[in-house]
């Protein structure tokens, strides 16, 4: 990772008020985390940048979500993750309708939803045969790398 990717994420973290961002690879992690000054509420700190370098076998944590009523979601369900910082949108346009919702049938090259990062849409597909059990980001937020934003029940 350069110093121009470094910047670019940085750009973002401000852009979409987010206040931490950490990226972890085989050889590698990268953690920007940025600090609130006091007084008028306005975050003027610049991101802090750790270098860390890892062993290549990492451990992964699962994220427990309830399921409210209505959804489908089981104990073998997976996440589809954010592969990057950017904004979730649930449709190609605001009067479309989504890509998926609970009870879609998706294969590897189905696509679920686009993050736009940097005025770059961004398609993103399922990369596994299930069943949508849960979708866990209302469209237009902000997402965060790694962040959870379906359950699917493997087929």
């Amino acid at each position: 990772m350069d110093l121009k990717d470094i910047k670019a994420i940085i750009d973002l973290m401000k852009k979409n008020s987010v206040s931490e961002f950490e990226l972890e690879k085989q050889d590698f992690k990268i953690r920007l985390k940025r600090g609130i000054t006091g007084g008028s509420g306005e975050s003027h700190a610049q991101p802090t940048l750790s270098y860390v370098p890892t062993p290549a076998a990492l451990t992964t944590t699962a994220v427990a979500t309830a399921a409210s009523p209505g959804q489908l979601a089981t104990s073998n369900d997976t996440d589809i993750k954010s592969p990057m910082i950017g904004t979730f949108y649930r449709s190609p346009s605001p009067d479309a309708a989504p890509y998926v919702d609970v009870g879609t049938e998706v294969n590897p090259e189905t696509v679920v939803c686009i993050i736009e990062a940097m005025k770059v849409m961004n398609e993103i597909k399922a990369e596994v045969h299930g069943v949508i059990t849960q979708v866990l980001i209302e469209n237009a937020k902000p997402v965060e790398f790694g962040q959870p934003l379906f359950k699917i029940r493997p087929a």
